[in-house]
Parts: structure tokens; sequence; C-alpha cells
């Protein structure tokens, strides 16, 4: 499957070292892109996806980002514009740990600093790169949560702000859809890698939580990293051209 073997320039995926946005960074280098990685403090984490850029003859390449710092954000996206000729595609996958607790419990600078680094980071890198998605006629996919469809107790720290990333994806899509630009979201529901995996590990969720969760499911099952990635690369291919400002949950019928 070759959707993006056409397209000039590069897809940036933000948050590349996270479990979600290396599957999806793994499935643009599969599917012909050229890709832009972004991390925080794993740059390891990078490695498959330079061998598989190899091994597919795409390019990729790595940088160090801090999405709250403004001028760094603008500054990355200009450097990966030049480098690779353009900017196609934008992929948001970025966003730091998150513990579960009920929002009464939640310190006011605690959820001050969750809104600092998920919707300003957001909106930073945003920014910076619509006028380069302008150029390409290109498209944005911000990765949420399915949280925000149907509230799960006790994640309202994520949650929040994430509902004011999809909000500002809305709006991206009304005022930017005259340049052609696509903007979508896709919400993940519970998911054996990502967010949901370094909560097993913190403890978060044992067990028991596990077993209501998955008994709020439909189907039954938690979904993968590469079920996210193949919602995020339909709505960056040219398969979704006609698709705008909607949300993807993929969550299992977790919001039915």
């Amino acid at each position: 499957m070759g959707d993006f073997s056409h397209r000039s320039g590069a897809a940036l995926v933000l948050g590349a070292s996270g479990g979600l946005g290396q599957a999806t960074a793994q499935m643009l280098l599969e599917r012909g892109a050229d890709v832009a990685l972004t991390y925080f403090r794993s740059e390891r984490a990078l490695e498959p996806l330079l061998d598989t850029a190899r091994t597919h003859g795409r390019t990729a390449r790595t940088w160090q980002l801090d999405l709250s710092d403004a001028a760094r954000t603008s500054d990355v996206v200009t450097q990966v514009a030049t480098e690779f000729g353009g900017i196609h595609t934008l992929v948001y996958a970025a966003g730091p740990h998150v513990p579960m607790v009920h929002l009464s419990k939640v310190p006011p600078a605690d959820f001050e600093r969750q809104v600092v680094g998920d919707v300003a980071g957001f909106f930073n890198a945003a920014h910076a790169t619509l006028p380069h998605l302008r150029k390409s006629r290109g498209n944005l996919v911000a990765v949420t949560s399915a949280g925000t469809s149907r509230f799960p107790v006790r994640d309202g720290l994520s949650i929040g702000p994430k509902g004011a990333v999809e909000a500002l994806v809305r709006g991206i899509a009304a005022e930017e859809g005259r340049y052609g630009v696509r903007a979508n979201s896709v919400g993940p529901g519970m998911t054996t890698d990502g967010m949901a995996e370094r909560l097993i590990e913190t403890g978060d969720l044992d067990d028991n939580a596990l077993d209501v969760a998955k008994a709020h499911i439909p189907l039954g099952t938690f979904g993968n990293a590469e079920d996210i990635a193949e919602a995020v690369c339909f709505l960056a291919s040219d398969r979704a051209d006609f698709i705008s400002g909607q949300k993807l949950d993929v969550d299992g019928g977790y919001g039915v």
C-alpha cells in the first residue's frame, strides 16, 4: 500500500517515541512516506524506525523537542520543511504520562501544567506547521482520546486537555479548509500500548480495573497501537480526502 509515495515533503510525527507514535510512524514509512520524528527524552526508542526507513528506501530524521517551547517548535518545523522540501502531514501523538485521579483531587497547578503541555503544545506545533500544510494542501491528525465521548472516571486530567485539542482541530478544519487543509482526530480507547501500558506499569490500572474496563467494551477486548495507527494513516491518506473536522474513536465500541 503506497498511500504516501506520491507526496512530496514529509510526514511530521510529534511524540514518535511513544507507543502510538512509533506505530504510526512505522506505518507511514511502510506506506511510502518520508518521516520526521520528534521525541522528548527517548531518542533510542526511534532507532527501529530509522531501520524501517532504510528497509523501505525512505528517509527518516529525528529531532529533540519540547512542544511547550513555542520558539523551538517553530524552529524544528522550519528545519523539517527545509530538509524534506515541505510537510504534507502533521501527526500529533505527543503527551506526558497522566496519572489517574478524581478531578476533585487534582491540584490546580497539575492541571495547569497538563494544559500547557498538551493544549499549548499542540497549538504551538499546529500554528508553526499550518503555512507548510497550506502549500502542500496537506492534513493534520491529532491523537486524542475516546474518553472525550464517554467520560472515564479518574481520567479527567487527561480528558480535559484532550477535549480542548479536539476543539482546536475542528477550528482548524473550519478555517483552513479554504486552503485545502484537512484536520481530524483519532480517539484511542483502551489499548495494550501507549498511555494504557504506562498506567498498568505504574499500578494506576490493576487487574480489577482492567476487568471493569473490558466489561464496558462491547467487543470485550483491548486494542493495540496498530489499530490506532491504521486510523491515523487512513485519515492522513487521499482515501479520506473529503473527511475533515471529524473524530474517529477506535475503542471497540466503548462510546456506544
